[in-house]
């Protein structure tokens, strides 16, 4: 199938590792023009020189100036941006009981407000030329909170919520805003989870992901290349008529439709 992706520019946040990297990649063999982004330069640039038509941005969103200088970049490169991918890395874990105002208002800037800087930046160009894609990796925990992860849970369900009421605003304008839920998939970020959990329940984290596999009823973590396929169909031409939509990755762990 041909996504329709031939052309297009996709900015992709925090993909020098992990789910972003295995989007930028499935973009990249799709035919887009894809801008790796992160932290580390080098290593945005390194993944970039990998793929057909790239380029890498060493860049921080939470700061002020971040995603415009990201969004410069991108326009520099290879014009009107057509796809972006919204991701940042997650807050460490926590419980509901312990959090206090200052870890919540840390957690938010690259959680939420990142997130909608970087969109009105790139919005009003996408509306005007009728044809938009905005896809942001979420987590299982915007459906069923993870036990742990409060600060994760609370951010990314207020992303949710920003992203669903903007699908319906800007559908009509060819537009689509969708988010993308991973469950248990195969990622450093997942190796640190089950890391911290094995610390509270004292045990090692490897008996703790055999107990996650055997809940999973796929019985096995996801791979981050599976997760940037669906990512990519949600960022095509193809999915013009899915929007608004939360898509789970997750191996059908979430108990609910």
């Amino acid at each position: 199938m041909d996504l329709g992706l031939t052309g297009r520019t996709a900015i992709v946040c925090a993909s020098t590792s992990g789910l972003g990297e295995a989007t930028a990649r499935a973009l990249a063999a799709e035919g887009a023009r894809v801008v790796v982004s992160g932290r580390r330069g080098d290593r945005a640039a390194a993944i970039a020189a990998e793929l057909p038509e790239a380029i890498g941005v060493g860049v921080d969103l939470t700061t002020d100036d971040g995603p415009a200088t990201l969004v410069a970049a991108a326009t520099e490169a290879f014009g009107d941006v057509d796809v972006v991918v919204l991701n940042s890395g997650g807050p460490p874990p926590s419980t509901a009981a312990t959090i206090d105002t200052a870890s919540i208002t840390e957690a938010m800037v690259p959680l939420l407000l990142a997130q909608q800087r970087l969109v009105a930046a790139v919005l009003p160009g996408m509306r005007e030329r009728r044809w938009g894609r905005i896809v942001a990796v979420g987590s299982a925990g915007t459906v069923e909170p993870i036990p742990g992860l409060a600060l994760s849970n609370a951010g990314r369900a207020a992303l949710a919520g920003y992203l669903k009421t903007l699908a319906g605003e800007v559908a009509s304008d060819g537009v689509t805003v969708n988010l993308l839920l991973p469950g248990r998939i195969a990622t450093a970020r997942t190796t640190g989870i089950d890391a911290y959990i094995a610390e509270q329940r004292g045990t090692t984290p490897a008996d703790v992901a055999a107990r996650a596999e055997a809940e999973i009823p796929a019985g096995r973590y996801g791979t981050a290349d599976e997760f940037g396929g669906v990512a990519a169909f949600l960022c095509s031409d193809v999915a013009s008529y899915v929007t608004g939509t939360a898509t789970r990755c997750d191996g059908g762990l979430v108990g609910g439709l």
